[in-house]
């Protein structure tokens, strides 16, 4: 293996010290921005409301009724912890992320700290494509699906409306932004695998058949038992399997033409 280690030996009990203060650091970040976030809970749930306002406003119905209710009275409240803890993950991830690679760093060689550093990267900023997709997309389609099963006293002599609870449509949204957040690293393990050379693309390339099969029986687990929910996630995934087995072959090219130069500058030694 190329490079070398940084890491230099220590007792166990110097390694846990080590990771007692990483950990301390990455649960401080984590609970300053549960704090904050729980202050403004109502102003983020509003900020999460508005896709179902917008399949309101497909659905022709009036958004200035927008209804959402709790059927216990400590359901609200709770709600917004999820909430809180919802987006304090989200901020503190960057924090949590950097002390868990500080820790793992020391003990990598600096050809795989390099390598390792733009998957780090690549990571939220793939996760906040996936959770932009549900918000702006796929939550506004998923929400006008299911208002457009709304009655009108006219059409079947009683009237049947969609009033949403707020835990419920919380856990919607949030299983969705994980969902396709989760779905969107593909390419990123994938990369991983690929680069230590557990994986390689022909074989990915092989098994695309298998995996377009797994994606839709994915897609029918983790969302909602419609259609238009099953197939909005897992095209997409199977849309990123393709980008992966591409990033794969640009892996593979890059690295056999590594070896190819280092082959020729052994043999003109």
């Amino acid at each position: 293996m190329s490079g070398e280690i940084d890491d230099k030996p220590q007792p166990l009990i110097e390694h846990l010290i080590e990771l007692r203060s990483r950990l301390i650091w990455a649960l401080g970040a984590f609970f300053v921005a549960f704090i904050v976030c729980f202050y403004f809970a109502k102003q983020l749930f509003n900020l999460l409301v508005i896709p179902y306002k917008w399949a309101v406003s497909w659905a022709g119905l009036d958004v200035t009724k927008t209804e959402l209710i709790y059927t216990a009275p400590q359901e609200f409240f709770f709600t917004q912890v999820k909430v809180a803890a919802f987006c304090a993950m989200v901020i503190a991830f960057p924090v949590i992320a950097s002390q868990v690679y500080k820790f793992v760093a020391p003990g990598l060689y600096k050809n795989e700290r390099a390598a390792f550093l733009p998957f780090l990267v690549a990571s939220p900023i793939l996760f906040l494509l996936g959770a932009s997709l549900v918000y702006f997309i796929f939550t506004p389609m998923v929400m006008w699906f299911f208002l457009a099963m709304q009655q009108a006293p006219e059409e079947g002599g009683v009237a049947i409306s969609l009033l949403p609870r707020v835990s419920e449509y919380l856990s919607l949204i949030m299983t969705l932004i994980f969902s396709f957040g989760l779905v969107f690293q593909l390419p990123v393990v994938t990369s991983l695998l690929v680069r230590v050379g557990i994986l390689e693309s022909q074989w990915l390339a092989d098994k695309r058949k298998y995996f377009i099969v797994v994606a839709f029986v994915i897609a029918a687990i983790v969302t909602p038992p419609d259609p238009l929910s099953q197939i909005g996630l897992a095209l997409p995934t199977i849309l990123l399997y393709e980008v992966a087995i591409y990033a794969a072959r640009l892996i593979e090219k890059k690295r056999a033409a590594t070896d190819l130069a280092e082959v020729g500058s052994a043999e003109q030694t």
